[in-house]
């Protein structure tokens, strides 16, 4: 068996075994709804929402959080065509399995760790371990409703720190171009 054969077969395994544990139906409706607090058409809304809202800095950093929400799913998506690792067997989250039915990266994990990166920009550090925090159970809920394994989320969770990391090092570059702009 080669080495790419023998990691999946132990990811298989061990994502299993997050899935088992967690079968009482209170956590599996924790886990839906955390799991639907990193979809992305939550956040575009919100951010939409502080953008009409909002005054100078905070509308600057809502547009910079759409572009890094847009630019990650684009990232995600191409990884996932190339990959085409399909999802693991489940009947939760048919709009995703239709929608998207490959899982390697985990966007939504992906997402949820770059958001946590981007919070550092201007949250303390209870902002910052909160989004932590919720980033790490995003991801697990996506194991334990059975639409990821868990080396696509741990995928997801590095692809979106290291989005984060970059966002934050072109942040400068960005407002100047938005301020020249308007």
């Amino acid at each position: 068996m080669d080495l790419l054969a023998q990691v999946l077969t132990v990811d298989t395994k061990w994502t299993a075994k997050l899935v088992h544990s967690a079968n009482a139906n209170l956590l599996q409706l924790l886990m839906k709804l955390l799991s639907h607090t990193c979809d992305s058409w939550f956040w575009l809304i919100g951010i939409g929402l502080a953008w009409l809202l909002g005054e100078g800095e905070l509308r600057l950093q809502a547009v910079f959080w759409a572009f890094a929400i847009l630019g990650m799913a684009g990232v995600v998506l191409l990884i996932k065509a190339l990959i085409r690792r399909q999802r693991p067997e489940g009947e939760w989250g048919k709009i995703y399995r239709i929608a998207d039915p490959h899982s390697f990266p985990s966007g939504h994990a992906a997402r949820a760790m770059m958001l946590a990166v981007l919070s550092m920009q201007s949250g303390s550090g209870w902002v910052i371990a909160g989004f932590i925090l919720w980033a790490v159970l995003v991801g697990l809920s996506r194991i334990v409703l059975k639409l990821h394994y868990l080396l696509d989320v741990f995928a997801g969770w590095l692809l979106g720190a290291a989005g984060g990391l970059l966002a934050l090092q072109l942040y400068p570059w960005f407002t100047q171009i938005i301020k020249a702009l308007l």
